[in-house]
C-alpha cells in the first residue's frame, strides 16, 4: 500500500468559503511526514469549489462531497468522501456498534451511554429502545430477515430482540465475560458468541439452548466471524455426531480474533482447528474475503491478509497507522477498515487509490456498516455518519 493521506476533518466545509483553507498531509513509512494545503479560490456555477493543491499534492477531481488528492512523489492517492449525511440525536455519547438491516430501512445501534436502539436508516428518527441488558451492549446486529436483533453485552447475556415492537424474545446464559463480538450462521437458526471468558459458543435459537463451546482458548475473544469453507479446505470431521439443531454449520469455518495475539481458524462443525496464526499484537477483528481468503486485524494497526490454505506467512500485511484497526468489513471486491484514530478507508482491487471516510476527528470509528451504495460508520464522537458511495 502507498503512502496513506489525511486530510482536515471537516474539509468539506472549511473549503466552501471564498479563500477557505484545508490541511493536507502525506506520511510515507520510516520518512518525514509531508505537509501541505487546498486553498479554495472560489465557488463555480455548480456550486463546487474550485481547489488548489500546495507544493507536492495535486487536486485531481472535486465534487460536493468528494474530493481526489495525489501526492506523485510518494505515489499515493486518495478520495476523501465526506459524509452524506450526520445522526446527531440517535445516543448521547460514544456509539460501540452499529448494524444496517437487510432491506436497508433499519439501523441498530449501541452505545456507553447504556442504550441500544433502532431508527431509522434514512434520517436517524428513532423508532425503538431496546431495554434489557444490565450494562453496556457491547454488539448487536440484524438477522439476515432484518426483523430481528441480536445483541451481546457486558453481562454476559446474549439476547434476541423483536425490532418490530422491541420485546427481547429469547436471552442464552452460559458465558461468564461479557461478549464482545457475535456471528450469525446461515439463516440464523444458530448463532456464535465470543466472549471475555475464552470461550466461544454455538447456540440454538429455537430452544434457547448451548449447543456446545466450540472453542476455549483461555484468552479474551475480541472478534469472531463465520465463513464457507472452499472445497479445497480440509475442515475435520466432528469427534461425536452433531445435534440435529445445529443448523447449517457443516462445511463452515470459525475464525477467532484473540487478546493473546492468535488468530484461530477451526471447522464450526468439526469444532478440529484448521490453523492458528500468531500476529504482532492482540486481534481485534476478522472477516472473511471468500471461502479462504481471510482479514484479521490488530492492537498496533496491522491488517492481515491470510490465505487459509497457506496461512503461514500473510499474503499481505497493509499498515497504515499503529491505531487500533477496529473493524473490518467484506465489500464488493475489496473491504473497509475502520481504525482508533478515526480513520475509516474502502480498498478496492480495480481501483488505483483509496477511499477514505472522512468526517471523524481522531475519535475512533468502532463500526462500519453497508447496505448497497451506502455506507454508515458509528464513532466515539456519539455520531452515526452516513456516506453515499454514488458521491464519488
Amino acid at each position: 500500500m502507498a503512502a496513506p493521506l489525511r486530510i482536515q476533518s471537516d474539509w468539506a466545509q472549511a473549503l466552501r468559503k471564498d479563500e477557505g483553507e484545508a490541511w493536507l498531509s502525506c506520511h510515507p513509512p520510516g520518512k518525514p511526514t509531508l505537509y501541505g494545503s487546498l486553498t479554495c479560490q472560489g465557488i463555480g456555477q455548480d456550486g463546487i469549489p474550485e481547489v488548489t493543491a500546495s507544493e507536492g499534492f495535486i487536486v485531481n477531481e472535486i465534487n460536493k462531497k468528494s474530493i481526489h488528492i495525489s501526492c506523485p512523489k510518494e505515489n499515493a492517492s486518495s478520495k476523501f468522501l465526506a459524509p452524506y449525511t450526520t445522526f446527531s440525536r440517535i445516543h448521547s455519547k460514544s456509539i460501540t456498534c452499529l448494524d444496517i438491516s437487510s432491506g436497508g430501512g433499519l439501523g441498530v445501534s449501541s452505545s456507553t451511554d447504556g442504550s441500544m436502539k433502532i431508527w431509522q436508516a434514512s434520517n436517524g428518527e428513532l423508532r425503538r429502545v431496546l431495554e434489557g441488558h444490565v450494562f453496556d451492549v457491547n454488539c448487536c446486529r440484524f438477522f439476515p430477515s432484518g426483523l430481528v436483533v441480536l445483541s451481546g453485552g457486558m453481562d454476559a447475556q446474549l439476547k434476541i430482540w423483536s425490532a418490530e415492537d422491541a420485546s427481547c424474545v429469547v436471552t442464552f446464559k452460559g458465558h461468564k465475560g461479557g461478549i464482545l463480538d457475535t456471528a450469525i450462521v446461515d439463516r440464523g437458526r444458530n448463532v456464535v458468541s465470543g466472549s471475555r471468558d475464552g470461550t466461544a459458543r454455538l447456540w440454538d435459537c429455537g430452544r434457547s439452548a448451548c449447543l456446545g463451546v466450540i472453542a476455549d482458548c483461555g484468552s479474551s475473544i475480541n472478534g469472531v466471524a463465520v465463513g464457507a469453507a472452499d472445497n479445497s479446505i480440509n475442515l475435520g470431521s466432528p469427534e461425536q455426531t452433531p445435534s440435529e439443531r445445529e443448523v447449517g454449520t457443516e462445511s463452515k469455518m470459525l475464525l477467532l480474533a484473540r487478546e493473546d495475539k492468535k488468530l484461530q481458524c477451526l471447522g464450526l462443525q468439526s469444532r478440529q482447528p484448521v490453523f492458528f496464526f500468531v500476529g504482532s499484537d492482540a486481534f481485534n477483528c476478522c472477516t472473511f474475503l471468500s471461502g479462504f481468503l481471510l482479514l484479521a486485524g490488530t492492537q498496533d494497526g496491522n491488517i492481515y491478509q491470510l490465505d487459509v490454505r497457506s496461512p503461514r506467512a500473510p499474503v499481505q500485511v497493509i499498515h497504515r497507522s499503529g491505531a487500533p484497526v477496529l473493524s473490518l468489513l467484506s465489500f464488493r471486491d475489496g473491504f473497509i477498515a475502520s481504525q482508533g484514530d478515526g480513520s475509516c478507508f474502502i480498498v478496492q482491487q480495480d481501483l488505483d487509490y483509496v477511499i477514505e471516510l472522512t468526517g471523524a476527528d481522531c475519535d475512533p470509528v468502532f463500526k462500519v456498516a453497508t447496505w448497497e451504495k451506502q455506507i454508515y460508520t458509528c464513532c466515539r464522537d456519539g455520531l452515526v455518519r452516513r456516506y453515499q458511495l454514488s458521491d464519488l
